[in-house]
């Protein structure tokens, strides 16, 4: 899973209808500075030059939309494909990998809400997946984690330094991140990300260092601290 020559696709994931933002407006399509939040994450993949073609998964009938107002601004030189997405992000993830059907060998997975990735992160993530077949951005736990039970009393106190909070980009062999989601479909299976999906099967996936500003826009409250981290930009 070394060889430098693998040809690197991304699946940019924002198709979600962004209930929790309390808005008609879908959070990836809502305004963060000069251009929406999801323009933002496809430019930083379009100048990451670990990245051939991009495949966007957005809601079904958005392509128009995404089209005039996301893709054309930011006027691409790599292809990009707009695919629709399912009802689930896990269903929208597995939609983008058919998608690119085997015609790519590593795939970057990402969150179309976190416009702040960076494109050394990308990189990075593309060359550890290629030595080991997997990899994830993720921050070390700040806080203290506790694991409690139905009624909210603390079963377990969890050794900080072991615990990783999960981002994206997330990346994989193409046959073992798509293998992993056809099987999680045949069983019904629905997992926290993508690589829980490679984890449940035994394969390896390594972590490397996430940023704090790495964030996802979910809520409101995100939304604002976007709003102050892209004006200081």
């Amino acid at each position: 899973m070394s060889d430098p020559t693998r040809k690197v696709a991304a699946v940019i994931v924002g198709a979600g209808e962004g209930a929790r933002m309390t808005t008609q407006a879908k959070k990836q399509y809502m305004m963060l500075g000069d251009r929406p939040v999801l323009a933002h994450t496809l430019l930083a993949f379009e100048k990451c030059g670990e990245i051939e073609e991009i495949f966007l998964v957005i809601p079904e009938g958005d392509d128009h939309f995404c089209k005039k107002e996301i893709i054309d601004p930011v006027r691409p030189k790599k292809p990009i494909h707009l695919v629709s997405g399912g009802a689930t992000r896990q269903e929208s993830v597995f939609n983008g990998l058919k998608a690119i059907d085997a015609k790519f060998n590593l795939v970057v997975i990402h969150d179309g809400v976190r416009p702040f990735v960076k494109i050394e992160q990308i990189a990075d993530c593309v060359r550890v997946a290629k030595k080991y077949g997997g990899c994830i951005l993720a921050l070390t736990a700040s806080d203290t984690v506790k694991t409690v039970d139905e009624d909210d009393r603390v079963i377990a106190t969890l050794k900080r330094d072991m615990i990783r909070m999960a981002q994206t980009p997330q990346a994989f062999d193409y046959d073992l991140i798509s293998g992993a989601h056809a099987i999680a479909q045949k069983e019904a299976y629905l997992a926290n990300d993508d690589a829980e999906l490679v984890e449940q099967r035994g394969d390896v996936v390594k972590v490397i260092p996430g940023d704090p500003y790495n964030i996802k826009i979910t809520t409101p409250e995100d939304l604002k601290l976007a709003e102050a981290l892209i004006a200081r930009i």
